[in-house]
């Protein structure tokens, strides 16, 4: 893999990310490399390189019916055929329950690619070159499909089998006899699933089109069988479209959740790079700003410009009655929805780094509707429901977000508009919320928990088993809580209030935080005062005793958890949730969901955890071109998993193979936050 430089004036000014031919044309590999664009609104298209449907995730469009949730399924695939000099190929891979894989397209294919965020495959079809790309329209629950004749001695047919489905995010369509409404109309076809779904219309820039209706069945997922899921699927074949395509032409496929209007392919195109330029260009003024008041004169390496359009891809809005402009971020694609502790970890790097300050304010605003008892919505479900309140730590969270907010935009309004709702998470936690959440009178430390309960980051739960309860006295949660009555007496004067009672509440938190220390260890108790006392595990919350800007800790301290951290939970992809040879050490994730779940906070490597790795490794040793290197050294999973971003987890055995999804926000986002902080 070895990027490739744009062509001047075709794109945003940085690096491309390829695949070369061996690997595009090894199945073993083509097949583990994912890709992803995304709406704003929390739609997507996702697939393999190879082109293959390997998970019940992959399809060329996810439209979010009440954005960013109730996302389903309406177009699998578009299948492409190209006949020429009386020899066809066929373009597609598929994967079949009986082992079959036919047709076999990734043979013909000789390269992949990134331009910006979109996907780009080039075919050799004889001497012939065909290129396809995949973009979505921002705001649109639309997906296009371009295919250029690069190179061709005489015209070629270009053939689309066009696929529909209309199923849920999490679901698996067996379709029996389930007949759709599939319909030829003057400029496409249109289907109606059945009363009450979502339309679906695709319409081509030239050529003809017939409508058909062709159940296809038992495509295979094996990633979902590894994951112990349902492993097949059938996706109904609703319409053929043909062109003839001379070389230096083009045939587009639009597929959109209502009527489409008539394509453009150019403009919309157009459309979405001159977004990502704009991207850029806010990001670089940013820098080019803190550069110039730093006069440190240092320019930014590609993979940052690829981490700033890949934070793009979470930020989505969540239209409100009295606020169509509300924001929200996407805690991670393929599966997730918006979590409240998830946004307010990466609305830092995903907004302010980036120089979106005015997507800052809007997710904090929205945000703040959602507050109750004190604490932020763990999650809103992506089926519609209540959200749910079962995290300790996501309005703490917020208030650093709030806090980070306000430094980089001096946005004094704002201050003064939110600060009621950083006082009433103060004094909810003070004086008692759900779940236990409570201070404790005896040493001004927070406390969170009850039997059946997962309210910190580490929440794996299977049935009535939570795997890392963390009852009691957890140390991140006890370091944010500090942290965030620090930044509420910073906060108060600029809202008009009195800090000192902020400032009392902090020094009394922060004599009782010395408790976490073991000395018999060299490092901070993971949770004091559980139902087993203090639990001495060497786990990575303790990082945040240094990374976040209160000082808890002393200096040799603070030294020796960034040294033992160093020593036994750094890997190139991020922090291990527990070292290896600590009894439960899991090294692997992987099988059902109950294997999986069992190994999600015991061992497993997660990427989020590298920002504040840096930043405390920054604090601890003054040496930022060290701690940079760490980030680097991280960003090299741009091309480990999904092309372009950065995942969720990875084992914690080498070669810390990357799991669960494939692009997460706050892996992406701490990230960026943490190299900004540290060059800016």
């Amino acid at each position: 893999m070895s990027p490739i430089v744009a062509e001047p004036n075709s794109l945003p000014a940085q690096l491309l990310l390829d695949l070369d031919r061996p690997s595009c044309g090894d199945l073993a590999v083509s097949e583990q490399r994912e890709w992803i664009v995304t709406n704003g609104l929390g739609g997507f298209a996702a697939g393999t390189v190879a082109g293959t449907l390997t998970r019940r995730y992959h399809g060329l469009l996810f439209a979010a019916r009440t954005p960013p949730v109730e996302r389903t399924l309406l177009c699998p695939k578009i299948d492409a055929e190209v006949r020429y000099e009386n020899v066809t190929y066929a373009l597609a891979t598929d994967r079949w329950h009986d082992g079959t894989i036919a047709p076999r397209g990734y043979t013909l294919l000789t390269a992949f690619r990134l331009e910006a965020t979109i996907p780009v495959w080039t075919f050799a079809c004889g001497d012939a070159i065909v290129e396809r790309r995949v973009w979505m329209e921002h705001d649109q629950n639309r997906t296009y499909v371009r295919h250029d004749v690069i190179r061709a001695r005489t015209p070629v047919q270009l053939t689309l089998h066009a696929f529909a489905n209309h199923r849920g995010l999490h679901g698996a369509t067996h379709a029996g006899n389930w007949t759709m409404d599939v319909r030829a109309t003057a400029d496409g076809i249109r289907i109606v699933p059945f009363g009450g779904a979502m339309t679906i219309d695709l319409r081509a820039d030239r050529g003809s089109f017939a409508a058909e209706h062709i159940w296809y069945r038992d495509f295979d997922y094996p990633v979902e069988r590894a994951r112990g899921l349902d492993d097949t699927e059938d996706h109904l074949r609703v319409g053929t479209f043909e062109a003839t395509v001379a070389m230096g032409e083009s045939m587009t496929i639009a597929v959109g959740d209502h009527e489409l209007p008539p394509l453009d392919a150019e403009a919309a195109q157009a459309r979405a790079i001159d977004r990502e330029r704009e991207l850029l260009a806010t990001r670089s003024r940013r820098w080019n700003a803190s550069t110039a008041r730093n006069t440190n004169g240092a320019s930014e390496p590609e993979w940052v410009s690829r981490l700033v359009l890949a934070a793009d891809q979470f930020v989505v809005r969540r239209p409100l009655t009295d606020d169509p402009e509300a924001s929200s971020v996407i805690a991670g694609y393929p599966w997730f929805g918006d979590w409240g502790r998830d946004t307010s970890i990466a609305l830092p790097g995903l907004t302010l780094a980036t120089g979106r300050y005015d997507i800052a304010r809007r997710i904090l605003t929205t945000f703040a509707r959602f507050v109750d008892g004190g604490m932020l919505p763990n999650f809103f479900p992506d089926g519609g429901q209540p959200a749910e309140y079962n995290t300790v730590d996501a309005a703490l969270w917020y208030v650093e977000s709030v806090r980070r907010y306000v430094r980089a935009s001096a946005d004094a309004a704002t201050v003064k508009e939110l600060f009621p709702v950083l006082r009433g998470i103060v004094s909810a936690y003070t004086a008692g919320t759900r779940f236990g959440i409570r201070v404790d009178p005896a040493d001004g430390l927070l406390r969170a928990g009850e039997p059946g309960v997962q309210l910190t980051w580490m929440d794996a739960k299977v049935g009535d088993w939570v795997v890392t309860p963390r009852i009691g006295k957890p140390v991140e949660v006890n370091a944010l809580w500090i942290n965030a009555l620090r930044a509420c007496a910073e906060l108060a004067p600029l809202a008009g209030e009195e800090p000192l009672p902020f400032a009392s509440a902090a020094t009394r938190a922060e004599k009782g935080f010395e408790r976490f220390w073991s000395a018999e260890h060299g490092w901070c108790f993971d949770v004091l005062d559980g139902p087993n006392g203090n639990e001495p595990a060497l786990r990575p919350n303790q990082i945040f005793a240094v990374a976040l800007p209160i000082d808890v800790l002393d200096e040799a301290r603070r030294r020796a958890i960034v040294d033992v951290c160093s020593a036994r939970l750094w890997t190139p992809a991020g922090l291990r949730s527990l070292p290896p040879g600590e009894p439960g050490y899991a090294g692997r994730y992987e099988g059902d969901e109950h294997a999986r779940d069992a190994a999600y906070h015991q061992g497993t490597v997660w990427t989020w955890l590298a920002g504040p790795f840096a930043l405390a490794h920054a604090r601890v040793y003054g040496n930022r071109a060290a701690s940079t290197a760490i980030l680097a050294e991280c960003a090299s999973g741009l091309t480990a998993d999904a092309f372009g971003t950065l995942g969720e987890i990875a084992d914690g055995d080498p070669p810390f193979t990357a799991r669960g999804a494939f692009a997460q926000a706050w892996s992406v986002a701490t990230v960026l936050d943490a190299w900004s902080v540290l060059t800016e």
